[in-house]
């Protein structure tokens, strides 16, 4: 029995212009739309109408700056994996209890021994242990599970994706 030929690669939803675009504000912010159409040699139209489809398809979730928590005062950061009571509302009632935690920066659901990951920051380890017992007082928190991060190896990025995705653009092949 042979195995099934892979179809294609599905189109990504962005193109070479979209990635160039893209690279451009992920490496220099500030370059607004006219700077990026002179730079980039097209239209400011065609730039806006880019960057407005971006955002309206969620490619481009936002044009905010960057802020680093530690830099706010809040340099130490932890990994916290949430087992939940399961019933009525799913995730809900604790997405919305830490919603209302600004030491919370991130929520997503996952698959393993946990329900949900957040990514946590506090003032110095003191805190964080105040970020923690806030977390978990909640009824539908029945567990957690911390990791405190000692140093940031690869900070969350995407310029590395997009690059990939101008190569396939291109012409070139996906490794």
């Amino acid at each position: 029995m042979s195995s099934p030929t892979p179809g294609p690669t599905p189109r990504p939803p962005v193109d070479a212009l979209d990635c160039r675009i893209l690279l451009l504000l992920l490496h220099e912010p500030g370059i607004g739309v006219l700077g990026a159409s002179r730079r980039l040699g097209v239209a400011r139209g065609t730039v806006q109408a880019r960057l407005d489809r971006l955002q309206r398809t969620g490619v481009l979730r936002s044009m905010a700056p960057d802020v680093d928590p530690a830099a706010l005062g809040y340099p130490v950061t932890a990994f916290c994996t949430l087992e939940i009571r399961q019933g009525r509302g799913g995730h809900s009632p604790v997405v919305e209890h830490l919603a209302a935690i600004p030491e919370v920066l991130e929520a997503h659901t996952i698959t393993g021994s946990g329900d949900v990951l957040i990514r946590i920051v506090g003032r110095d380890n003191a805190d964080l242990q105040r970020v923690i017992d806030r977390v978990v007082d909640d009824e539908h928190v029945t567990r957690a599970s911390t990791v405190i991060s000692l140093a940031t190896r690869l900070d969350h990025r995407t310029v590395p994706l997009v690059e990939h995705l101008l190569d396939l653009a291109r012409g070139g092949t996906a490794p």
